[in-house]
């Protein structure tokens, strides 16, 4: 297997993209009347690189850094919720805090986790498609059109699992239009680096990744 000098960085990119942006997300902020969670403003990042890896490197990798992505997810669940279940210092008085920005919310957990899966491989699939039919051209309209249908069912799945019963139907509905808006407007802005670093990478790595006999199953583990 061919190895190569920037796809341990962009995947470590990716990781802590995800990582920070879930950890952000304990904040609701608002602007101009308008409430958003603070994850919305780095996630978008996420497809970004997911686009990125998918134009690169083909779908095959890019399957195997969403698993690592998800793995590392995992660990920063269960240590936030094993150091939430361990006993406070009586004099620190912060556990309630802690909880509040950081303890696990099973509802909320699962939404995140199921979403990004979903969200990262629809994309992932989408732009590996439109590459093959159009035979490596208009990289522009496959990663943003990856995007509008890869975050139209992460943003969508998210907020059913975690909110649905739990909040009004119109707001959850409210939330859902800010937040995919905002996202395809940060891939739109992003458009123009996001293809110089794409077309440097091409050139640096010596690839151009087409898929024309990739597996897509999402549980295959080997290139």
């Amino acid at each position: 297997m061919k190895s190569y000098k920037y796809i341990d960085f962009i995947t470590a990119a990716f990781a802590s993209v995800l990582l920070l942006s879930n950890i952000a997300s304990s904040k609701i902020a608002a602007i101009g009347g308008i409430s958003f969670d603070g994850g919305t403003i780095l996630f978008p990042l996420a497809y970004i690189f997911g686009d990125i890896l998918t134009e690169v490197y083909g779908y095959a990798r890019a399957r195997r850094v969403i698993w690592i992505g998800f793995a590392m997810n995992i660990l920063m669940v269960a240590t936030f919720w094993i150091v939430g279940k361990l006993p406070a210092d009586p004099t620190w008085g912060l556990q309630d805090s802690y909880m509040s920005i950081l303890g696990v919310v099973p509802r909320i957990v699962l939404g995140s986790l199921v979403a990004y899966l979903v969200g990262e491989f629809i994309n992932s699939f989408v732009l590996s498609k439109m590459k093959v039919r159009s035979h490596g051209k208009n990289f522009w309209a496959r990663a943003l059109g990856s995007t509008i249908v890869g975050q139209f069912f992460d943003t969508t799945i998210f907020l059913v699992i975690a909110f649905a019963g739990v909040l009004p139907w119109e707001l959850i509905k409210t939330i859902w239009l800010v937040n995919y808006v905002f996202k395809i407007a940060v891939e739109l802005v992003l458009l123009p680096l996001t293809y110089k670093i794409t077309r440097l990478l091409k050139q640096k790595e010596e690839t151009d990744a087409l898929d024309t006999q990739v597996n897509y199953n999402p549980f295959r583990f080997k290139n």
